[in-house]
């Protein structure tokens, strides 16, 4: 057990903060958000979220699941900077910070 966390330890010491550009959509919809007929893509995001789907970062063809599910709700549909750490084999965001890009 002891290894365990060490080894785990290690490994968030060595991943670093990254910056990642994309729009904030949900897991449900990805990219479209027109089949879902809820009106802009802002609220099929939020709506989705509320039925289970978890924000997520569409960054050109690759998607990525955040850590944070609270703060990309006033982001939803919009394209953003977000600082954070990306652990690859789950593809995970931990998230730093979330600002607009405009």
């Amino acid at each position: 057990m002891i290894k365990l966390i060490s080894v785990l330890a290690l490994s968030a010491a060595f991943a670093s903060a990254a910056t990642f550009t994309g729009v904030i959509s949900d897991s449900m919809c990805v990219k479209d958000h027109k089949s879902m007929n809820m009106g802009p893509d802002a609220d099929c995001i939020k709506g989705c979220v509320k039925a289970g789907a978890k924000y997520v970062l569409l960054d050109g063809a690759k998607v990525y699941k955040l850590s944070d599910q609270q703060t990309p709700e006033k982001f939803a549909a919009q394209k953003v900077r977000i600082t954070g750490t990306l652990f690859e084999k789950t593809g995970v965001i931990k998230v730093e910070r979330i600002e607009a890009v405009k």
